[in-house]
């Protein structure tokens, strides 16, 4: 389950994490930020990683960002994050994440890189809070659909859409 208030301190952490991105003209400026809740969802969240938009070398996107910095965490950081006795891989954890993001992961990547949706999908995430659906400046994204057609938890937050799309606009 997740609480709508506790939504929107992450997505405004999506927000600011969306901020530090160096705006261009031919790409969104996304923010994300993944939360693990271990070992049940009853547990209190915690921030294993974030990302934003171009933040690591090769026009990287937010989501693979977040994804790539989670599985650059060692075991003992992983069960120090979570408080664990025991060690705990990063692929077991991210099957208890949930993903908040600024914008709609995409579905196709004019790169050629691959779609931060098959991203999460290949990570098996549980579920993905959505604070915008990515406008077709681009390409039509089908991203929230990939997800759900993979049984992935989609939500679209409410309450935060305006900002997440002038973020995402910044200097188009």
């Amino acid at each position: 389950m997740v609480d709508a208030d506790e939504s929107l301190q992450f997505m405004r952490l999506a927000l600011n994490e969306a901020e530090k991105c160096i705006p261009i003209s031919t790409a969104f400026c996304v923010g994300c930020v993944l939360v693990a809740r271990w070992p049940n969802e009853s547990s209190s969240p915690v921030i294993l990683a974030s990302g934003y938009s171009r933040e690591l070398p090769g026009n990287t996107h937010a989501e693979a960002n977040a994804l790539a910095k989670a599985r650059g965490l060692s075991i003992d950081e992983i069960s120090s994050l979570l408080n664990s006795p025991t060690p705990l891989e990063i692929e077991t954890i991210l099957t208890q994440v949930t993903v908040y993001t600024t914008l709609e992961p995409c579905s196709v990547r004019t790169s050629g890189l691959d779609p931060c949706a098959d991203a999460l999908i290949r990570a098996n995430v549980k579920r993905c809070v959505i604070g915008v659906g990515e406008p077709d400046d681009f390409v039509d994204c089908e991203g929230a659909q990939k997800l759900k057609d993979a049984g992935i938890e989609v939500l679209w937050l409410e309450g935060l859409e305006d900002a997440c799309i002038k973020a995402a606009r910044r200097q188009q």
